[in-house]
């Protein structure tokens, strides 16, 4: 069937009182970055409704897109019909045949928002009912919970039909929470804590720490497809390339080997946050869940805190590694997490670091580094690379191994 246009519905978008039209104004501007490569798609953000005009546009590609933009709730591909009963009736009776092996019963839902319009609701639904009724005998009419519905929509312009209801994402758009800073690294949790952030309304800068020629391109480019990933659920995403290897060798020549990841990890957060103050971010996020790792205990988080005032959330602290790993094969990300390109978080990791590091301890040994030398210099040699939705960065060997895995 050729669908005309999409029928978006907001989720709890719409319960946000005077703030609703900004959230649908950032809702119609996501939807806009997710199709930018359609032109011939219009998008119309109304206060009761967003309607995606196809105009010849593949509806089956549109669909799969508005699937992971936060802030729908669910929608229904339409199709547009002349303005008599007539041809909503031939309509209707197209769509239920198309599913009669699923359909026992059915009901009619009409919305006239065209008050000039001859037939009013309750006269369409029951017009229409009777004649469905008629045209398929095996079909029954249930207005409670039946197993299809038909919906009408009367406007100026057009009667649009629909039969399906597609479910969307749900959550908030993105932009409506502020900015925020991922630390993204090349493993499964970040990415997972990328998406829950995200889902709350929060627009996500990635920054990302590599340390040449220690970690390679590849593990380079596989955080920066892990970015292109999320970045279905906003359009685009800036992913902040951080140069870590001087900071680094100078940690490990000078700090203690216990205390070596807890050194390196304030200073990754302090350079997390300089970064957040420089591009107006709110918050830092990233993928910590509570014991999973040596330096994720809540000693460890104490001591590394300690560098900052900006809130850290971590939205998958309270995730056993099972809840985690579902949510990244659900969102795409976990075949690419799990692909062999050591990031810097794993290179120079001590055989056995503090599990519980002590904050006064890790403040007298950072104080052997130059840390607002080793931090500039690092902040100097950061890249910025816009990430479009789905964008691919790793090379065929790597694809190759994916697929083996």
């Amino acid at each position: 069937m050729q669908y005309s246009e999409i029928m978006v519905r907001y989720g709890e978008l719409s319960t946000k009182g005077k703030n609703r039209k900004s959230f649908i104004d950032r809702l119609g501007s996501n939807v806009r970055k997710v199709l930018h490569d359609l032109p011939e798609v219009k998008i119309q953000a109304n206060r009761d409704r967003l309607h995606v005009s196809l105009n010849g546009a593949d509806s089956d590609q549109v669909v799969d897109r508005l699937k992971l933009v936060f802030g729908i709730q669910n929608f229904s591909p339409s199709v547009k019909v002349d303005r008599t009963f007539e041809a909503t009736a031939e309509m209707a009776a197209q769509m239920v045949k198309e599913q009669l092996g699923t359909t026992k019963t059915f009901k009619v839902n009409t919305r006239r928002s065209d008050h000039q319009f001859p037939i009013d609701t309750n006269e369409m639904n029951t017009r229409l009912g009777e004649y469905l009724l008629e045209a398929f005998p095996e079909l029954s009419v249930d207005v409670h919970q039946p197993d299809l519905v038909v919906r009408v929509e009367i406007r100026a312009n057009g009667i649009f039909l629909s039969s399906q209801t597609i479910q969307g994402a749900g959550g908030l758009p993105v932009g409506t929470s502020g900015k925020g800073m991922l630390m993204l690294s090349g493993g499964i949790d970040s990415p997972v804590a990328g998406y829950l952030g995200m889902k709350r309304g929060v627009s996500m800068e990635m920054v990302h720490f590599f340390s040449p020629p220690y970690t390679s391109e590849q593990a380079l480019a596989k955080a920066q497809e892990l970015t292109g990933k999320l970045a279905r659920y906003s359009g685009t995403i800036q992913f902040l390339q951080v140069p870590f290897t001087e900071i680094q060798e100078t940690v490990k020549e000078k700090v203690p080997e216990g205390y070596l990841m807890t050194v390196q990890r304030r200073m990754m957060l302090r350079l997390t946050a300089a970064l957040a103050l420089k591009r107006h971010g709110l918050a830092i996020f990233n993928g910590e869940s509570l014991g999973q790792v040596a330096s994720q205990t809540m000693e460890s988080m104490l001591a590394i805190n300690d560098v900052t005032t900006l809130p850290i959330l971590r939205p998958v602290v309270s995730l056993d590694k099972t809840e985690i790993i579902k949510i990244a094969e659900d969102i795409d990300t976990y075949q690419l997490s799990i692909l062999p390109f050591e990031d810097c978080c794993t290179i120079f990791a001590p055989p056995s670091p503090k599990t519980k590091p002590n904050l006064e301890r890790a403040r007298v040994y950072e104080s052997r580094l130059d840390v607002e030398g080793l931090m500039q210099r690092a902040l100097d040699g950061v890249k910025i690379v816009e990430v479009h939705a789905g964008e691919e960065f790793l090379n065929q060997e790597a694809d190759a191994f994916a697929e083996l895995l």
